[in-house]
């Protein structure tokens, strides 16, 4: 970020699996701050980026290890507050002329518990109870705390678990305060900024009018073109676009024919009718059912969705002319994960159906509205923009739509039966009340078909699978425990409604192993 109208703080990722809570924690407390792998940190980036406070993030490495990850040493000299993590607590007494061990006896993961020493600001409202929760993953121990620190609290195999240089406001702890096993982790956190001078002063009311005044200033008089998807992401990043430069913004919404229940009717209504977006509503549902015709393998459908979807979206925006940017809903996880700790190659699990092939092929620049938040801030910012709750807190819905919800060859009267059955399982959702503790829910039509009876006649229809799951960020998750009595009438309605489905199941399978997606 160049604008430096808020104060930040630098996390540096030691390649931690966790280091995105660190800055979600920080987030809720209105701070601004910036994840950035330790090869890329020098002291030229941190003078640029002028942190008000750093925090040293875990990781999977050993510091006794030669040419294990380390931070520039001139940064002990910067002069800011600095929190130690777990490996980055032990970089931090390596560097300052500690010590660090491996071997039998050191290691402690899961739940532990740590024994206050002596009194620690950091640390106020800790220790109510007698001994403090925390969640502890380390393989390594200081077992020698560098000059200047002294020592706040132990536990069973981390005599050094809090330790502290109060004068240099250095901390240094070998939990994990940012998970929610360590239930007063965000306390830790809240009086670190607040040691450090942080105001709070990170409000999606700020970043609205700031990024308002950016976009015009980065498109001037020129066109934008956006995909609209009806999701969240694309549909803040428009609303926050037409903000900023009106009539310059033309979204384009793709129908591809595998959308949900009058989807297309109530994306479009929203931000044409009701917010006077300039939307250009592409049905070309005929073409994408096509060239999907016959074909079962998902990879194979993804391929063909995200294909199409570039040439569609390219024809369109060939038609409007002076366009020069293209609006893309991209969020900091994406920037995060783009400069990842190790850059290593990771195994395709599906693949992603997006417009990120566009830019290069359309000679287009790119306008990222979003880059900067996390999911939970785009939904607040689309609050501070009017958008709708209903539009704000929709389940999350893949671009591939009904595709990978429609196991094996997909035909249009599948889809239409699918297109019922998730219908009247969303408005049971509803009717109990239970829409907004469900990350996603959905039914998938099975490629089978089973015997069943109605009335006096034999039927021979498809089954159909309901998945409901809870999750933070999509990256885990488990099944959502309905009541039997619910499961139980929400699978009447269906079968009784939705002509083609004689039998329910509810997936209970959590993630991993599985997805969330059936496909």
């Amino acid at each position: 970020m160049s604008d430096k109208s808020h104060a930040r703080l630098l996390i540096i990722d030691f390649g931690s699996q966790v280091t995105q809570l660190i800055a979600r924690r920080l987030r809720e407390l209105n701070v601004y701050c910036e994840i950035h792998p330790y090869q890329n940190v020098t002291m030229d980036m941190v003078n640029a980026m002028a942190p008000k406070a750093i925090i040293f993030s875990g990781g999977p490495d050993s510091v006794t290890r030669d040419g294990s990850p380390r931070v520039p040493q001139e940064i002990f000299d910067y002069g800011v507050p600095i929190l130690g993590i777990c490996y980055g607590q032990q970089v931090m007494m390596h560097q300052l002329g500690g010590k660090v061990e491996s071997g039998h006896g050191t290691a402690e993961f899961g739940r532990a518990y740590v024994t206050e020493t002596q009194k620690l600001d950091l640390l106020e409202g800790w220790y109510q109870d007698g001994d403090e929760q925390v969640w502890m993953s380390h393989g390594d121990h200081v077992s020698e705390i560098a000059p200047g620190f002294e020592v706040y609290g132990t536990s069973p195999n981390a005599p050094y678990a809090i330790t502290a240089d109060t004068k240099r406001h250095f901390y240094a702890v070998q939990f994990h305060p940012e998970v929610h096993h360590t239930p007063n982790g965000a306390k830790l956190y809240e009086q670190f900024v607040k040691l450090a001078g942080f105001a709070g002063d990170w409000t999606m009311g700020a970043y609205r009018e700031e990024m308002i005044s950016k976009l015009k200033e980065q498109v001037g008089d020129k066109k934008v073109i956006c995909a609209l998807s009806g999701g969240v992401d694309s549909s803040v990043a428009a609303a926050l676009l037409h903000e900023a430069i009106g009539d310059q913004l033309t979204c384009v919404f793709v129908d591809h024919g595998l959308l949900r229940k009058d989807e297309a009717k109530e994306v479009v209504g929203m931000f044409r009718d009701n917010m006077n977006l300039h939307v250009i509503h592409a049905d070309e549902s005929d073409l994408f059912l096509g060239e999907l015709e016959g074909q079962s393998d998902p990879e194979t459908k993804r391929k063909i969705i995200g294909k199409l979807f570039i040439d569609v979206f390219q024809k369109y925006a060939d038609e409007i002319d002076g366009a020069e940017y293209l609006a893309q809903g991209t969020l900091y996880p994406d920037v995060i994960e783009s400069v990842s700790f190790s850059g290593g190659p990771s195994v395709t699990i599906k693949s992603h159906h997006n417009v990120g092939g566009l830019p290069e092929k359309m000679g287009l620049k790119l306008v990222e509205p979003l880059r900067e938040l996390f999911k939970d801030e785009v939904r607040a910012l689309g609050h501070e923009l009017g958008l709708p709750a209903s539009f704000i807190g929709r389940h999350p819905f893949p671009g591939p739509g009904l595709a990978i919800r429609c196991p094996g060859e997909i035909t249009r009267a599948k889809l239409e039966i699918l297109r019922e059955a998730d219908a009247i399982y969303i408005d049971q959702i509803r009717k109990h009340g239970l829409y907004d503790e469900i990350w996603q829910a959905f039914v998938a039509i099975l490629p089978v078909r089973t015997v069943g009876v109605m009335g006096d006649g034999r039927t021979y229809d498809y089954a159909c699978a309901l998945r409901a799951v809870t999750s933070v960020d999509g990256m885990t998750a488990d099944y959502y425990p309905f009541t039997h009595e619910f499961l139980g009438e929400t699978a009447t309605r269906i079968i009784n409604e939705v002509k083609g489905i004689n039998r329910c199941t509810y997936d209970i399978t959590s993630k991993p192993p599985g997805t969330i997606e059936w496909e």
